[in-house]
């Protein structure tokens, strides 16, 4: 067998979906930039994509739902300044294209005599993050039901206090062809999965629910038998754990977060201050900040597109420009922020390729990627030993965060009191407090075991919705205020 080299084989998948059945070539995409940068515009971007989606959800041991969707289309921008002119179509036709790229070249005034310079050709660098697969077609329906029906009698003879499961089986294969003003052709094709399984527990009539599940960018038999297990176990087992929980106590306390999804913490609290926007704007609690200590010495945060397999990863970000590894915070230290192409024009600086939309139907801005902290040198159990009376916080549900001040509120999902560096009892209603700034500086121990999350993240921002990744290591926060019930 022979294949082709993974740049190659995506721009023939993308031309083959989103060109050719419209009788479009690279020449009409040339045409259609060459109309937009008729005006003064600084950047210009057409952005076709073709989305196929299919969901499966079980409850009661039966199918309730079921779900298949396509969504193909066109969008253009033009930027000028800090002004950006979109539009978007999901007719996609040559005619169409020039409708739309004739409509956001009025961003600027005509002022260039004669025809406009054409970029000469370039096609985005060769990387291969993850497989050029549909993964809707890795497995057949009845094996996709099948799968669901293993997790739901797993999870019933797990345990007799186990009520209800719901379990549920998400694919996406998406495609997308960039072009842009400088010449840059890029496509990626991106498949995404995910599993997720929850669990009602009851016991002396009190109901309690746990949840776990993941992904990533790959097909439908990473769901093995054994992984299939293991989120079944981490749901039960939550769901069995919140039956014991007590009331959780109120106040100022240390509080110890676990690995791995409670990042998401640091992702609301800490990440969406570093993105570009709002620094250049001065929305930040972070703006202005470049080189100044902004956390406690060790944490080192970094956001990084180029994980393989990973749910926050991409080759190509959406604007055409490759993801990159970028350090955010070093040893304490404010290092930079995410940037997409405009922000990065504005801010004069390079670019990181963090500029994503949730479809062609969005602009795209900056926004996060893969974002976590590394690993300290201390080991768990003794973070957790050091407590003399605080909060110890493995799971995390809803959270939000205000940009311009960085304060915070996030819900902890499973959580245990300590005293005496003793776990005594799981906790429920405890809510988590404070200023992401102000909680970096309290940042007292790391963890040597960072861990990400299982592939189940995603952000919204500005009414867009794009998948993510989390993570981090085990982490003592000194003086954290946490609201309970008790």
């Amino acid at each position: 067998m022979i294949s082709r080299e993974p740049t190659i084989e995506r721009l023939a998948t993308a031309r083959a979906l989103l060109l050719e059945p419209f009788g479009l070539d690279e020449s009409h995409l040339t045409r259609a930039l060459a109309e937009i940068r008729a005006h003064r515009v600084d950047d210009a971007d057409l952005y076709f994509q073709y989305t196929r989606s299919e969901g499966w959800s079980l409850e009661e041991g039966i199918v309730k739902t079921g779900s298949f969707s396509i969504d193909q289309g066109v969008g253009v921008r033009a930027v000028s300044g800090e002004k950006t002119a979109f539009a978007y179509s999901d007719d996609i036709s040559e005619a169409s294209l020039l409708d739309a790229a004739r409509a956001v070249r009025s961003i600027s005034s005509a002022g260039r005599a004669g025809r406009a310079k054409v970029a000469p050709r370039k096609v985005a660098r060769s990387r291969a993050l993850y497989p050029v697969l549909d993964p809707i077609t890795t497995l057949g329906s009845t094996e996709k039901v099948q799968l669901l029906e293993r997790a739901e009698r797993a999870a019933r003879a797990r345990d007799p206090r186990v009520a209800q499961v719901m379990a549920g089986l998400a694919s996406e294969y998406d495609v997308v062809l960039i072009a842009r003003a400088d010449g840059t052709l890029a496509a990626d094709v991106r498949p995404l999965v995910r599993l997720s399984i929850s669990v009602i527990a009851e016991h002396k009539g009190r109901r309690e629910i746990g949840s776990a599940g993941g992904g990533g960018r790959f097909g439908l038999a990473w769901f093995s038998d054994e992984q299939i297990t293991q989120y079944v176990n981490e749901a039960v087992d939550a769901a069995l754990v919140n039956l014991e929980s007590r009331p959780a106590p109120a106040g100022e306390m240390t509080v110890v977060l676990g690995h791995g999804w409670p990042g998401v913490l640091l992702h609301e609290a800490v990440g969406h201050g570093l993105e570009g926007d709002f620094n250049r704007k001065g929305s930040s609690a972070f703006t202005g900040r470049i080189g100044e200590r902004v956390a406690a010495r060790g944490v080192t945060v970094l956001d990084d597109g180029t994980m393989p397999d990973r749910r926050g990863s991409l080759n190509v970000d959406d604007e055409g420009h490759a993801t990159q590894r970028n350090v955010l915070i070093e040893d304490g230290i404010l290092k930079g922020y995410m940037q997409d192409a405009l922000n990065a024009r504005l801010m004069g600086v390079p670019r990181t390729g963090n500029g994503r939309r949730e479809s062609y139907a969005y602009a795209p801005m900056p926004r996060m990627t893969n974002t976590y902290m590394l690993a300290g040198d201390k080991d768990p159990g003794e973070i957790v030993a050091s407590i003399r009376k605080g909060l110890y916080a493995t799971n995390f549900g809803g959270g939000q965060v205000d940009i311009t001040s960085g304060k915070f509120v996030f819900s902890a999902s499973q959580a245990w009191w300590v005293e005496n560096g003793k776990p005594l009892y799981p906790v429920k209603g405890a809510t988590l407090v404070g200023s992401g700034p102000d909680a970096l500086k309290k940042i007292r121990m790391i963890g040597n075991d960072l861990q990400l999350d299982s592939g189940v993240g995603t952000c919204g921002k500005e009414g867009q919705s794009v998948p993510v990744g989390v993570g981090m290591p085990t982490l003592r926060i000194d003086a954290l205020t946490v609201g309970g019930t008790a």
